[in-house]
């Protein structure tokens, strides 16, 4: 058995609505050898190894229903078994997934395997774990792929779950992300840490940890300097306790003496408990317990010491959340056993592990715990008598070992006072205040406690899963403080998809948005822009630059188009559009990754509108986007025909549904609106220029398409309008589509068709132009399309035009140098065009450059390229002078090789180091010649 393909899924995509990676595995001799055939040797081992796989459910849907799969019947099969396998990994790890599902995908022995993460590359890992187990597992004689001598399961899997456990989020992270969620608010991670946004564009939030986007700097910077703390409380009147800043051993010792024993010592500005050291009773205490805080701070507390116990006061928008006693880390003893095997009993729990990765923490032996050890008199190989603690640190920080008892109902009403005060006082939105006190239910004027300090970014570990008595919703309130009840967290998205037509469209609609008012993010084939801005080049249609939009702190609009490519690489990058559009289904890149039929490409496209929340915007006059409106569960259903007599779109409006008709009227075509009853003529197709004069029918389809999303996010009617009468196909505004360059003696129309429909399409265009002379065209296809497709590209264009000129891309995509345009040009004269009308020139600028040199006044000129901007600057830089010049004044009889030999006029510039047979081949010219 062996992994094949990898490929994650950051949202919806063809296999899932959400997060999935899939897998596609070739079982080789495995596809023999069900579970119930491996015997139960196998499944026994592998329950050992994994017992909570006796918990899935499978297709029973409840617990054992996967262990019956395995053992009745003819059992399962091995891709199936690798698929939960890979997701009780993650859950051992402590991820919360349950999603997965196997399929054949047609080729024998090869299955995908779908399953759910939380962590992209804790997802990976586990399927690689999964692999080597089943494997390790399996008869010797079947282990068809190598297996380590030296794999131990066990160690494998403790390595795997510190492997997951460094990349999750923080325990304080991870409760602000399930409260957003609760609340319905997106978020993004921004980094491999606790950087997290909330929101969309303009409305995110961010959040380090605990500290907030609403944080102030200043707040955190008092609550880091320990003294301006206790200074500033101490001038409000708040208890704290007395103190002195020092910065020497002496002088650490004269302020004990001057304060009075016992004392506190702890670094000016270091947390988690790290160097502090309490109840300090005499000057040789003080002077082990300064050098111990010196390696964490320069500047030393002496602080007077406040009998008591650690409390954490969590304040949250000026409010008290939630109140736990700290106990610091310690063992009790038994009478029987040592210290070092009393710790190791507590470490047992399995609630305690390394740093922040579960609820508690580990105890370790380090300088604090042997210094306590030894006040008492003890060491590591010591006894304590039943029932005694020993306490094994002076602070109740959880991550140095302590644990943690909710108090939040019994804290006293002056405490809480005291608390919300000192918070406000630091000026922090969230706050830890560090509270010493005999007994939290009375007041601190009673029992003598202290503030001993305020932190910044404080965790929630503690009060979200307390050691002992109640978990509190620490994460809600902050939420809901960066979110007050009825504020927006997402902004407006458009999501667009389809064979043609997407880049236009999208394009049109941000301009709608941007005339409107609105600050628009759009990611395109050419690039991402913000406000109209190109930030970033390159085909950008997949989820990164959906999240790069989204992201923008400026944006409160995003028009995303969403291609093929992207949705089965990575699927979508957010969870849902508002508004989801599919403009048709034509063949394009059929035959890769597995996409090989047309009703293949549609479920992929169709994934935009199975997630469209407000509206689903179709195609009623393509079958294949027709069918799509059973899969959505948008509130509405808008159609888009151009046949004002569709059936089953007149019933549709009849029902008050919504559609964008395409009418005749007198004066020529008009784009009509129809929902809940209206009916609102748009605006005549004539009067949008990037249908020239209407005569660009897939322009009026797209303005149709664009006018019925913006109308689906709410866009004013007049503000459509305004939008598409002033959108036009000039190279800034949609470069690469129907460019119409107007400033030679002839006509150049540049554009981006690469398939049979686009070509189709721009074949239309050209014939609804009246044209003084001939009609040229240079003719491509990418070399990743079906032959079918290319040939197909040559027989719409071929009786079509006067000249052809065929050429390939710069990129062949695996054929050979000049097989694309051979193809080409054995279609056209398998459609009946002359030999001498085809010419063959493999590179794109100079087939242009000779498309360019054959035009002469009145012609008309069609140039499909794949390098646009290189292309449009050839294009407008081109001196049609010379060009003129040559074509009056050159014949030439020219040798070209023995046995072949032309005498034919050729448009040749005397400077060129090449000449074409009849064929149209180029060929070299000799020095001379």
């Amino acid at each position: 058995m062996k992994i094949l393909e990898r490929s994650v899924y950051v949202g919806p995509s063809l296999y899932a609505l959400f997060p999935v990676i899939r897998l596609t595995v070739d079982l080789e001799e495995l596809e023999e050898w069900p579970s119930v055939k491996l015997g139960t040797s196998f499944t026994d081992a592998l329950l050992a190894e994994l017992p909570g796989l006796h918990e899935h459910g499978c297709s029973y849907g409840e617990p054992g229903g996967f262990v019956r799969r395995l053992t009745e019947d003819e059992g399962t099969w091995m891709g199936h078994i690798f698929e939960h396998v890979a997701i009780e990994l993650q859950n051992v790890a402590g991820a919360q997934v349950t999603f997965g599902k196997t399929r054949g995908n047609g080729n024998p022995g090869e299955y995908d395997v779908v399953y759910e993460y939380e962590q992209e590359d804790v997802g990976m890992a586990a399927g690689e774990l999964a692999l080597q187990l089943l494997t390790s597992l399996l008869p010797e004689a079947l282990q068809t792929s190598a297996v380590d001598d030296e794999f131990d399961f066990g160690e494998a899997r403790d390595s795997f779950i510190r492997y997951a456990q460094r990349r999750a989020l923080g325990p304080s992270t991870a409760s602000l992300v399930r409260a957003a969620e609760e609340r319905d608010i997106p978020w993004q991670r921004l980094n491999r840490y606790s950087l997290v946004q909330f929101g969309h564009g303009r409305y995110g939030k961010r959040i380090q940890a605990t500290v907030t986007s609403e944080t102030r700097n200043i707040a955190v910077e008092i609550a880091s300097d320990k003294e301006e703390t206790h200074n500033l409380l101490g001038d409000l009147g708040l208890p704290v306790p007395g103190q002195r800043l020092v910065y020497g051993e002496r002088e650490a010792m004269r302020a004990a003496e001057r304060l009075g024993y016992p004392v506190v010592v702890k670094p000016l500005n270091a947390n988690h408990g790290r160097g502090v050291s309490i109840n300090l009773t005499d000057q040789e205490a003080v002077k082990v317990a300064y050098a111990q805080a010196r390696q964490h701070s320069r500047g030393i507390l002496v602080e007077r010491f406040i009998e008591g116990l650690d409390h954490r006061l969590l304040v949250v928008n000026g409010e008290l959340i939630a109140a736990s006693k700290r106990v610091p880390g310690h063992i009790v003893g038994n009478g029987t056993s040592t210290v070092e095997a009393l710790v190791e009993e507590v470490n047992r729990d399995p609630r305690r592990g390394i740093g922040h990765e579960k609820v508690l923490t580990r105890l370790e032996f380090d300088h604090q715990a042997l210094r306590l050890l030894e006040l008492k008199g003890y060491d590591v190989n010591s006894v304590p008598p039943d029932g005694e603690v020993v306490y094994l640190r002076s602070t109740g920080n959880l991550s140095t070992g302590g644990t943690a008892v909710d108090v939040t109902d019994l804290v006293h009403p002056d405490n809480r006072e005291m608390a919300q005060r000192s918070a406000k006082a630091i000026g922090l939105d969230v706050a830890g205040v560090d509270f010493l006190t005999t007994d939290i239910s009375k007041s601190y004027r009673e029992t003598g406690g202290a503030i001993c300090e305020v932190n910044a970014a404080p965790g929630f570990r503690m009060h979200v899963a307390p050691s002992e008595g109640q978990p509190r919703d620490a994460a809600g309130p902050v939420i809901d403080m960066l979110f007050p009840a009825g504020s927006p967290t997402r902004i407006p998205i458009a999501a667009i998809t389809g064979t043609n037509g997407k880049t236009t469209t999208t394009r049109m609609v941000a301009h709608i948005f941007k005339l409107a008012g609105h600050h628009v993010g759009v990611a395109t084939s050419d690039g991402v822009y913000i406000d109209g801005h190109l930030t970033v080049d390159g085909d950008m249609t997949g989820p990164a630059s959906a999240r790069m939009v989204l992201r923008d702190p400026t944006v409160d609009v995003a028009v995303l188009e969403t291609a093929r490519g992207g949705l089965l690489r990575r699927g979508m990058g957010y969870r849902r559009p508002n508004v989801g559009a599919v403009l048709n289904v034509a063949a394009d890149h059929l035959g890769l990754r597995g996409i090989n039929t047309l009703e293949d490409l549609a479920k992929v496209k169709r994934v935009v509108v199975e997630v469209a929340q407000d509206t689903a915007v179709l195609n009623a006059d393509d079958p294949l986007c027709l069918r799509m409106a059973d899969y959505t569960k948008a509130e509405h259903l808008c159609y888009v025909t151009m046949n004002p007599k569709h059936p089953l779109v007149r019933e549709h409006i009849r029902s008050g549904g919504r559609a964008a008709v395409l009418e005749e009227g007198i004066n020529g075509h008009m784009i009509t609106f129809y929902g809940g009853g209206a009916h609102i003529p748009l605006l005549w197709t004539h009067l949008i220029p990037a249908t020239l004069e209407g005569r660009a029918m897939h322009n009026v389809q797209n303005a149709m398409f664009a006018a019925a999303i913006a109308y689906s996010m709410d866009v004013k009617l007049e503000d459509i309008r305004h939008g598409l009468r002033t959108f036009d196909t000039t190279f800034f505004q949609a470069p690469g589509r129907m460019n119409v360059f107007d400033e030679h003696p002839f006509k150049v129309i540049l554009d981006y068709g690469h398939n049979p429909a686009a070509i189709k399409a721009m074949v239309q265009v050209v014939e609804h132009f009246e044209t003084e002379g001939r009609r040229l065209v240079v003719l491509a296809a990418p070399g990743d399309r079906r032959d079918e497709d290319v040939q197909e590209i040559a027989r719409l264009c071929a009786g079509k035009f006067d000249h052809y000129v065929c050429r390939r891309d710069d990129s062949t995509r695996g054929r050979g140098p000049e097989e694309v345009p051979r193809m080409l040009r054995a279609s056209l004269l398998e459609a009946g065009v002359d030999e001498d009308q085809i010419e063959l020139i493999p590179d794109e600028q100079e087939a242009l450059q000779r498309g360019l040199e054959l035009a002469r006044p009145g012609d008309l000129l069609l140039v499909f390229a794949d390098a646009i901007q290189r292309s449009w600057n050839q294009i407008t830089q081109f001196s049609p002078e010379g060009a003129t010049e040559r074509h009056d004044n050159t014949t030439a009889s020219i040798p070209i090789e023995p046995g072949d030999f032309i005498e034919q006029d050729l448009d040749l510039d005397p400077k060129s180091s090449f000449v074409r047979d009849e064929r149209g081949v180029r060929l070299a010219r000799e020095e001379g010649d």
